[in-house]
């Protein structure tokens, strides 16, 4: 069953604690609620939380929704950023918005649309549905960074996540743009690759930030 926009944050928000920061539970303040909160209460009747004082902690049977919220909010900024090209602020508000709407298979429609993307805009995970366990299989493995290709593989350059201005102005001044082809041809000590009859090296902290679709 869905829960409540308000609840599926509070879920988002303890998945990221517990899970990417490795707490065991997440106190009111952080969650901003208190314990007579209503979406609190909805997420105790359905057993996916449980008190203890001032600190609300994931129990297992809610860990499964709770990751499916992280995953449709990050897919929901991937959309909202790189194919509507809303950024910044706005991009983070519309796709906060957006998320709750991905229900019922539409958050597997988005993924498969954005070619199985493995992070958000921001460099965090996507946790990964099946449609992209299934793609792997197939041998699509949908987007991934630069730092996962091999010498003599290609890819078509999907996006860049580069946060840094001058980091991506560097990338766009290299011609590594959305759309170009790229070739890897080295990846220690640095990842050398091609794009057109151009030759580049970056460091793996750069190579992380250039994601790729492997053909």
């Amino acid at each position: 069953m869905n829960v409540s926009p308000k609840a599926e944050e509070i879920l988002e928000s303890l998945w990221i604690v517990t899970e990417e920061k490795g707490e065991n539970a997440a106190h009111f303040e952080t969650l901003q609620i208190d314990q007579d909160d209503e979406a609190l209460a909805e997420l105790l009747s359905l057993a996916y939380v449980e008190v203890h004082g001032e600190r609300v902690h994931l129990r297992k049977e809610g860990r499964s929704e709770a990751r499916m919220t992280v995953r449709r909010h990050r897919l929901a900024e991937r959309l909202m950023m790189d194919i509507l090209d809303i950024k910044g602020v706005s991009g983070d508000e519309r796709a906060c918005e957006f998320e709750h709407l991905l229900h019922h298979g539409v958050d597997t429609k988005i993924c498969t649309l954005l070619n199985h993307p493995t992070s958000c805009p921001h460099g965090k995970p996507i946790p990964p549905g099946t449609c992209c366990e299934q793609a792997r299989q197939e041998g699509d493995v949908g987007v991934v960074s630069l730092t996962e290709l091999k010498a003599g593989e290609r890819g078509e350059i999907a996006y860049l996540s580069a946060t840094d201005a001058s980091k991506m102005q560097k990338l766009m001044s290299m011609g590594v743009l959305p759309g170009s082809d790229l070739e890897v041809t080295r990846t220690f000590p640095s990842y050398i690759f091609k794009v057109g009859h151009s030759e580049f090296a970056v460091d793996d902290e750069l190579a992380r930030e250039i994601f790729v679709r492997k053909v």
